[in-house]
């Protein structure tokens, strides 16, 4: 018998140090390691976003200046001044005149050029409707723009390591940003083209500003510097990146981008984000396409910082991280060791009565002949191992129990929830519609009021200004209708309709009559499958579901006539069927569909994707079709209807005879 406890208490033993030291000196070190890798991961992913966000700055400030350059040129075109001078000025001074007012024009807009077309011309260019594009133009195109923009736009290339082989030794092409407008007299003929634009090649007040605006000083910690570049295919035609690192050496203008990135960007048209070696150093990159107006990839935009002082520091942390955990691990180690040097001869005991429990036979610790904490604990155990069968038992009955009320609670707090949010939604915008009602009704009549006093006051005399004053009279009413549609979507109860059984297929039929000429313009073909009688009677006001209607077929046409691909048939299909007691209305169009994003935020009042929009209508129709029992959804068609292109929307309305 003492050998038997003398073995168990050597096995008792083993195990206790194994238990202390296995995850001390296994786990631990693991655990450090796998931290370090994820600090490094983590580190490398936090640069990474860093760079994207300022890739997403320096694309915005790009946008704004192809924007500048589009409405400078537009205003030009549009200027009295110029329809003036070359309506009234003779023709021998016409010239010079027009000239000289062009030339005052560039300078003011910060334009590289700006000329006139005759109105014959037939240049194809980005921008044509008065919108700056991307252009390469050839070195005789820049020179025909104006003296000295080919000089400008020459470039001699210089060896770079990692760029992909060529045989290229100058760049003598331009990338230009460039927008063309219509000059139109007083008749509205048109008298010729304006066509304006900047060369980016060696354009350091652009670049330079795009660099101070995406890393202003302080930006970048640790001593790192940040960098921008323009590329024309893979050279660098306009950059603050200096040759050999050093701040004072020239600008690496004409070193090409390495071949890796190069085939991402310019090769498949992904973004890169990440490292990058640039010039004579690695970066933290982040290089996007730029694109003309046909779409081709003609060169890069580019924002990155230096490395080095980052990982560096990066280093500097995980070898701490690592120095931490071992000296950790070395007092763990030997507090544990201590702590059950103290337990193995009592723990062995309960080793083995645990096992016989666990056997099936009736077995208790009994009196411990140990400090005081163990021999409670032993006694313990015993009245554990006593009551463990009837607590089991009641466990189990009670567990039962508490997941049927949980469930039944959740649910219940789930519906009041959704409630309490709709609710509150509707409370806050019937706030917001009675501010809006009280403050800007009161102004809405007064200018109203004095348009119509204007128009009869100067009677055939505001014939020149009829066209603005009927705009004006219609962005007045639109004020009235977003007003009007906030209050009733606020309060369903005092705009709710009449309700009446109707034929959905015949309440249809009368929509089409209001929206035909709409499908006519924008051809698209209707394909109509709503046979008069072939569904139930739904209860429901005419005029509310008719607007409803004409909401998702309006909203359709527009997704396939804005969105759709250019020469793409238009196709749009209603369907009426009956279900399970329920009539359903289905608005398919064969536009580019729904993206995950827009269908998770597309009811949500204010939300829309087009300019000209308020993003109540669907909000609004939904709140409609909801009053009367019904239901809106919106799908892709791909989602259910034979793997086609386009939207679906379905009206789902209770039958009038269930």
């Amino acid at each position: 018998m003492t050998a038997v406890r003398a073995a168990g208490a050597g096995s008792i033993r083993t195990r206790l140090l194994a238990l202390t030291l296995v995850p001390l000196l296994g786990v631990l070190p693991l655990l450090g390691l796998i931290l370090l890798l994820w600090g490094n991961q983590a580190i490398d992913l936090l640069l990474s976003g860093r760079v994207r966000s300022d890739l997403a700055v320096a694309q915005g400030y790009f946008d704004r200046v192809q924007a500048e350059v589009g409405s400078g040129t537009q205003a030009v075109a549009g200027s009295h001044l110029l329809v003036r001078t070359l309506a009234l000025t003779p023709p021998a001074e016409r010239e010079a005149a027009l000239a000289a007012l062009l030339a005052r024009e560039q300078v003011r807009h910060r334009l590289d050029f700006l000329r006139m077309l005759p109105p014959q011309a037939s240049e194809a260019v980005a921008g044509s409707g008065g919108e700056a594009g991307v252009a390469v133009m050839e070195a005789a195109q820049l020179e025909a723009l104006a003296p000295g923009l080919a000089e400008r736009a020459h470039i001699g290339l210089v060896d770079s390591d990692g760029a992909a082989p060529s045989e290229r030794v100058t760049e003598s092409r331009g990338l230009v940003l460039i927008a063309q407008a219509r000059i139109e007299n007083a008749a509205g003929a048109t008298i010729g083209w304006l066509q304006g634009g900047v060369l980016l090649n060696r354009n350091l007040g652009v670049i330079d500003h795009i660099n101070q605006i995406v890393y202003p000083d302080g930006a970048l910690a640790f001593g790192s510097q940040g960098t921008a570049t323009l590329f024309l295919d893979d050279v660098r035609i306009s950059t603050n990146v200096r040759l050999f690192g050093d701040p004072q050496a020239e600008r690496a203008v004409g070193t090409r981008v390495s071949a890796a990135v190069r085939e991402a960007v310019l090769g498949r048209g992904e973004t890169w984000l990440g490292r990058a070696f640039v010039v004579k150093d690695w970066y933290v990159s982040g290089y996007q396409p730029l694109t003309d107006a046909s779409g081709r990839r003609v060169g890069m935009l580019y924002v990155g910082f230096l490395e080095r002082p980052f990982v560096v520091v990066k280093y500097a942390v995980l070898v701490g991280i690592g120095l931490l955990f071992f000296v950790v691990m070395l007092l763990a180690a030997w507090w544990s060791l201590r702590s059950a040097a103290r337990i193995f001869r009592p723990l062995e005991r309960m080793t083995e009565t645990m096992q016989q429990v666990e056997s099936g036979q009736a077995a208790r610790v009994g009196p411990l002949q140990a400090d005081g904490e163990i021999e409670r604990l032993g006694a313990t155990l015993d009245h554990l191992l006593d009551t463990v069968d009837d607590k089991t038992r009641a466990l189990q009955r009670w567990g039962e129990e508490l997941d049927a009320k949980v469930a039944e609670r959740t649910a219940a707090l789930q519906a009041a929830q959704q409630q309490l949010v709709r609710s509150e939604r509707l409370a806050t915008i019937g706030q917001l519609a009675a501010s809006i009602a009280h403050e800007i009704n009161n102004p809405i009549a007064v200018i109203q009021g004095n348009l119509d006093l204007l128009q009869m006051t100067l009677g055939e005399a505001a014939a020149p200004a009829r066209d603005e004053i009927r705009l004006i009279d219609a962005q007045v009413e639109r004020m009235r209708l977003i007003v009007a549609q906030l209050l009733q979507q606020a309060r369903p109860n005092e705009y709710a309709g009449y309700a009446e059984a109707l034929d959905p297929a015949e309440v249809l039929q009368a929509s089409l009559v209001l929206v035909r000429h709409l499908l006519e313009r924008a051809q698209v073909r209707l394909v109509l499958r709503a046979p008069p009688g072939a569904t139930p009677p739904v209860r429901i006001n005419r005029q509310e579901l008719q607007q409803v209607l004409i909401n998702l077929i309006v909203n359709a046409t527009q997704a396939m006539q804005e969105q759709g691909e250019a020469g793409a048939a238009r196709e749009l299909d209603i369907a009426v069927r009956h279900e399970d007691g329920r009539v359903l209305l289905a608005v398919s169009d064969s536009g580019p569909g729904l993206s995950e994003a827009v269908r998770a935020t597309l009811f949500q009042p204010f939300f829309t994707t087009r300019r000209d929009g308020n993003g109540l209508g669907l909000w609004i129709s939904r709140g409609l079709l909801e009053r009367y029992g019904g239901e809106l959804r919106a799908a892709n068609r791909c989602d259910g209807e034979g793997g086609a292109r386009g939207a679906v929307f379905t009206l789902d309305l209770p039958a009038a005879e269930a």
